[in-house]
Parts: C-alpha cells; sequence; structure tokens
C-alpha cells in the first residue's frame, strides 16, 4: 500500500506540468482572468463560425456545378450574407434576454418548455461533438490538399492526434486554449483578405464578360427548365451548403466565459462574427464564379481557387499553401468551439437532472474536465467510425444545429408574443424571428430529405438515443427526490418535539467528538444527526458538522453568486449547530470552498482531527435495494471517497447507510 504514495505523487507532478496548478477559487480577481473580451471571445467562438466558410459554401457551390448553373453563386452570396445577419441578429435578441448563456437548451426550456428544452439540449450535444468531429476533419483536409496523394492514407492518424492536442489544451483552461491559438485566427484573417481581395480585384477588367455569362445562363435556365426549376436548384444549394451558418450558436452558448458586461461583449462579438463570416462566405462565391473554379480530386475548392489565383507567381504556390495551411488551422481553432460550449451544455443541462450531477462539477483548473474528456472521446469515436470524411460529417452535423435553431427561433417568436405588451416595437421583433423560423426550418427540412439516406439517419438515431437516456436519467433523480421525501417529515418532528434549552457551551477538544458532513439543511442530514445518537448514545459531547460550499458550473458566474452560496451553506449549517445544541450537545461547524468536494472536505477534516484529537467522523450514503452500475454514474460515491482518504491518514470514519427503496 506504501508503494502506491510515490506513484501517486509523480503522476500528481505529471498532470500538475501538462495541465497546470489548481486554481485560486477565493481568488477575487479570479473571474476577471479567466474571463474573454470580445476579440478572444471572437477568437474562441466565433472561429467555429468563421471556419465554416471553408466547407459550407464549397457544398453549395458543388449543387450549381452540376448542369451549368454556376451563376446562381451570386444570388448565393447575397442570400448566404442576409441569413448569417438575420440569425445573428436574433441570436443578440437571445443574449439579451439569457445574459448568463445557455443557447437554444435554455431558450427551448424556458419559453417551450422542458420537453423541448432536452430535445434542443440533446442536439446541441451532438452539434458540438460534431463540431470537434468536423472541423478537425476539414483541417486534414486543407492541410493534406497539398501533399501527394500517397499520403493521404495517414490523414487520419493527423486528425486524431489534433483531438488529443486539444483535450490537452482545454484540460488546462479556456483563456490559455484560446490565448494560445490567437495568432493561428490572425493569421487567417491576413491570408484570406490576401486570397478574396486579389481574386475578385483580379478579375475587375472581365466583369462586362461575367455579367453576360450571368445573363445568359439565367435566360437559358428559364427557357429549359422555368423559373421554378431555377428556385428548386438554389434552394437545394442553399439549404446543402448549411454548414455555413453553424457556429453562430455558438456565441449566446459561451456568454459565462466572456468579460463583463456580458451582453455587451457578447453582441459585440457576435457582430464580429457576423461581418467577417458574411464577408469571406460571400466573397468565395463571387470568387469561385468569376474564376470558373471546378472540383479536383484531393483538394478542396478553397485549394483549387488559391492554385488558381496565385500558382503563376514566383513562389506562388508556397504563397496558396500558406493560404490553405491557415484555413486548416483556423478549423482547428474552430473546434475549440465544441469544447467550450458542449460541456457548458451538458452542466446546464446537469443541473436540471438531465444528466449525471457530476457534469456539472469544475476541476482545480475550473475547467468542466468530466465534460471536455465525454467531449474529446465522443469526437474520436465519431472521427474514427466515420473515417474522417467530412462529406458524411456534415451532412449530419447540419441536421442538429438547424433543428436547435428551429426551436430557438419559435421559442422566441413565443416569447416575443407573450410579452407584447412590455415591447414597443414586438411586431419588427416577431417578423425577424418568424423569418429566422422559416429560413432555419426550410434548410433543416430540405437537408433531411436529401440526406437522410446518406447518413441523416444517423443523426436522427444518436440524438434520439441521446434524449432517452436523458429521461432516464431524469426518471431516476425524480424517484431518487420522491423518496427523500420522508427524510423531511423526520425534520418536521425533529423541530416540533424538541426540549429544553440550547446548550450554548463551547465545544471542548478534550471531550468526545462526532464530526458529520451534511449538505443543506434536509431531512436527508438530520437524519443522519439522529441516526448517530441512536447508534451511540452518550459516546460524543461534542458534534461538529461540516460541509463545502461546492464550486460548480451552476454557481461559477461571478463573485456575487460564489459569496450567495457561501452565505447559504453557512446558514444550513448554523440551523444543525443550533438543533444539535437543543438536544443538549457542544456543537459547532467548519466549512470550506472548493470545485473537489472530497479533497477539499478531506483536508478539512485533518485540520479537525489535529484540533480534536478524540475524534470520529461520520458521513451518510445512499443503499438501493438492487444497485447496479446505473447507479454509480449518476452518483458521486463521495462517502467512500472521503473514507479511503481519512483511512489512509488513519482518521476513523463511519458511513452511515441511508436506504432508497426504489
Amino acid at each position: 500500500m506504501q508503494d502506491d504514495v510515490p506513484q501517486q505523487s509523480v503522476f500528481r507532478r505529471i498532470s500538475t506540468k501538462i495541465i497546470g496548478r489548481p486554481r485560486n477559487i477565493n481568488d477575487p480577481s479570479i473571474f476577471h482572468k479567466l474571463s474573454l473580451i470580445a476579440l478572444l471571445s471572437w477568437i474562441g467562438l466565433g472561429a467555429d463560425g468563421l471556419s465554416s466558410s471553408s466547407y459550407g459554401p464549397e457544398e453549395a457551390f458543388k449543387v450549381i456545378i452540376d448542369g451549368g448553373h454556376t451563376y446562381l453563386a451570386v444570388f448565393l452570396a447575397i442570400a448566404t450574407a442576409v441569413t448569417v445577419f438575420i440569425i445573428s441578429y436574433t441570436y443578440s435578441k437571445i443574449i439579451e434576454k439569457f445574459p448568463h448563456g445557455g443557447g437554444g437548451y435554455i431558450v427551448a426550456t424556458h419559453t417551450l418548455g422542458k420537453s423541448a428544452g432536452v430535445v434542443s439540449g440533446s442536439a446541441l450535444l451532438i452539434d458540438y461533438i460534431l463540431t470537434i468531429t468536423v472541423s478537425i476533419a476539414a483541417c486534414g483536409d486543407a492541410i493534406f490538399s497539398f501533399l501527394p496523394l500517397e499520403y493521404h492514407q495517414y490523414s487520419l492518424i493527423f486528425k486524431i492526434s489534433l483531438i488529443f492536442i486539444l483535450i490537452l489544451l482545454n484540460l488546462r483552461g479556456i483563456k490559455e486554449s484560446v490565448t494560445i491559438l490567437a495568432p493561428i485566427f490572425l493569421l487567417f484573417i491576413i491570408t484570406h483578405v490576401l486570397l478574396l481581395g486579389y481574386g475578385i480585384i483580379s478579375q475587375a477588367s472581365a466583369i462586362g464578360s461575367h455579367v453576360n455569362q450571368f445573363s445568359t445562363g439565367l435566360s437559358g435556365d428559364l427557357q429549359t427548365i422555368g423559373l421554378l426549376g431555377i428556385l428548386a436548384i438554389f434552394l437545394r444549394a442553399f439549404s446543402l451548403g448549411g454548414g455555413t451558418y453553424t457556429g453562430i450558436e455558438a456565441v449566446s452558448n459561451g456568454l459565462p466565459v466572456m468579460r463583463e458586461p456580458k451582453v455587451k461583449t457578447g453582441k459585440r462579438t457576435m457582430m464580429y462574427m457576423a461581418v467577417s463570416l458574411s464577408l469571406v462566405a460571400g466573397a468565395l462565391f463571387f470568387c469561385y464564379y468569376l474564376l470558373d473554379i471546378q472540383p479536383v480530386q484531393g483538394q478542396t475548392l478553397n485549394a483549387v481557387l488559391a492554385n488558381n489565383l496565385f500558382g503563376g507567381w514566383p513562389g506562388g504556390i508556397f504563397i496558396a499553401a500558406v493560404i490553405i495551411f491557415s484555413e486548416g488551422l483556423l478549423l482547428f481553432v474552430a473546434a475549440q468551439t465544441g469544447f467550450i460550449d458542449g460541456p457548458r451544455v451538458m452542466a446546464n443541462m446537469a443541473v436540471d437532472s438531465w444528466f449525471p450531477k457530476k457534469f456539472a462539477a469544475l476541476s482545480e483548473r475550473l475547467t468542466m474536465r468530466n465534460g471536455v474528456l465525454v467531449m474529446g472521446l465522443a469526437a474520436l469515436f465519431l472521427m474514427i467510425g466515420t473515417n474522417g470524411s467530412i462529406y458524411f460529417l456534415v451532412i449530419m452535423y447540419a441536421i442538429n444545429v438547424f433543428l436547435t435553431f428551429s426551436l430557438s427561433q419559435v421559442g422566441m417568436a413565443r416569447f416575443t408574443i407573450k410579452n407584447r405588451k412590455k415591447k414597443e416595437h414586438w411586431i419588427r421583433y416577431l417578423l425577424i424571428f418568424v423569418i429566422g423560423f422559416t429560413l432555419c426550418f426550410t434548410i433543416l427540412i430540405v437537408t433531411i430529405y436529401e440526406k437522410i439516406g446518406e447518413g441523416g439517419w444517423l443523426t436522427l438515431i444518436i440524438t434520439l438515443a441521446v434524449i432517452l437516456i436523458c429521461y432516464l436519467i431524469r426518471s431516476h433523480y425524480y424517484k431518487i427526490k420522491k423518496a427523500m421525501k420522508k427524510f423531511d417529515e423526520v425534520l418536521l418532528l425533529s423541530s416540533i418535539h424538541l426540549v429544553g434549552h440550547l446548550n450554548t457551551k463551547s465545544v471542548n477538544p478534550k471531550h468526545m467528538t462526532a464530526v458529520i458532513l451534511v449538505t443543506g439543511y434536509s431531512g436527508y442530514g438530520v437524519n443522519t444527526f439522529l441516526s448517530l445518537i441512536r447508534s451511540f448514545p452518550g459516546l460524543y459531547k461534542n458534534i461538529i458538522f461540516v460541509s463545502i460550499a461546492e464550486i460548480d458550473s451552476g454557481s461559477f458566474k461571478g463573485a456575487e453568486e460564489v459569496e450567495a452560496l457561501k452565505t447559504s451553506v453557512q446558514s444550513s449549517l448554523l440551523k444543525y449547530v443550533q438543533l444539535a445544541q437543543r438536544l443538549g450537545f457542544s456543537a459547532d461547524y467548519r466549512m470550506d470552498v472548493g470545485t473537489d468536494v472530497v479533497e477539499t472536505a478531506s483536508h478539512l477534516c485533518e485540520s479537525i482531527a489535529e484540533e480534536f484529537p478524540k475524534v470520529m467522523f461520520f458521513t451518510a450514503k445512499l443503499v438501493f435495494r438492487h444497485e447496479t452500475i446505473f447507479h454509480k454514474i449518476l452518483h458521486n460515491e463521495t462517502a467512500f471517497s472521503v473514507q479511503r482518504r481519512l483511512q489512509w491518514k488513519g482518521l476513523p470514519v463511519v458511513i452511515l447507510p441511508v436506504r432508497i427503496d426504489i
């Protein structure tokens, strides 16, 4: 057993070296240090939207190449820019209404109900897993575009390696990862201003011929397939290019990581992303059309565009390679959004009992470690399962994105109607949300219709499976909550049948002392205390109540929320102390603040043992009639973890069983 100690310390040192030292939760400036200004938020969250220009416009343009309808690229450029601004504007209004973030899950839950919320949340989770997978897959494709075909067999290994790198970066912290990736983002902006600016300017002298080509193509299609035929082709291309809009929602979900005032920072970030995405995506359509770009095996359309523009320059191949390399690197940055927002959706759903409670916990680095690991492992599984195919992944991606978009637009429209008396220009807002819903729902239906047999069915099945699991988890927690009500009767009886005066004597370190680990003041905690009295009558003179103010994703939103949590925990402990005093015990309490309940409670108990030599520690654990692996996943086993740590220190710990008959 002693051999384990040096191994653990070595592991700890390695972990600290890779991930970083624990953060000080009591540092009053911690929120300021971890928050992102609008520029960094644009990089960390907006990169997802901007990077989608690497594959969204390409998918749309490939549709109109077939049959020679490339003149529609002009309409697609305009429609794409307008759609970006409409969806971005609706999400700016969502930011105003929900300043604590949460995106589509919170919007649907609060405006349409819990059932709509879990559908939106489940779709978002799959969406963010696909954000990671799609971005890394597109990154690999962009970088390998400039390598000989024989090297493409190593593409999948390269993509898997990038996911592992992002997992490690995000275990260190959001701000650290964004700061490290910032130069990549700036390189993309600079190189693509060169690419798109030169692409349009170089064709200025041929504007007349392109206008004639546009006119000829449009009039020819009007005569052969008619206006409805043209609209059908345009709608199909517009919808299958829906991947262009997939990152817009990320900003509204990531508000908690932004600098105060969060709403102002969030709206500014949204503006940066909307302008940059609309300009880049729109300009790409124009460049594809003006230079008559055609697909080339093993290359993205952007790689073909860069080669066409700079291939004849001295060192032009190098310039083109740098441009596409920056595009690939930006896609790597964009995958970061999945690691920022995915765990946050999990945490919000865990708080509402749709997911195991442990997903709301924070690590020592104040990151949602469990969520980061799940997102990373799920992305790895998808990457391997699809062999890194960007075509297959984008199909899966767009469906869930627009399901969430549609629910959010409906929810905000409903909210606007319900609160129309409070809004002076409510009809204008309602119209925007209706237009947003029409666009998003149209893209959703067309994408499902076109791609249901090419992988779209898998997205729907996975999403339905996640929704089902969420309902099973929530049902379990509901049964636990219902079964725990019997302990509230104990709380009521204990407050009625107390007799005598308060024992206000201070606790004496020389007397036998019982230390009880409790959470909030409830029938469960009172039952644990009364069980101790019944099991060891007259043995203990002192009672010390211990509780940890656990900082999780629900409370880690600002200094005020943390202080409110501390006050709440202290208030509960004082009630326990008063109860013990009325039963004739000398009583006191101890509390601490931390992200890891087990580690924080263990350290606190060790210090109590130094103060009270004659001490015994007590904690409680739920015991089920038929315990399964399902119970172990949904419950943290905190009692056993604390017991193991304290027993290693030579301290006695008793776990009192609390039976739950479900």
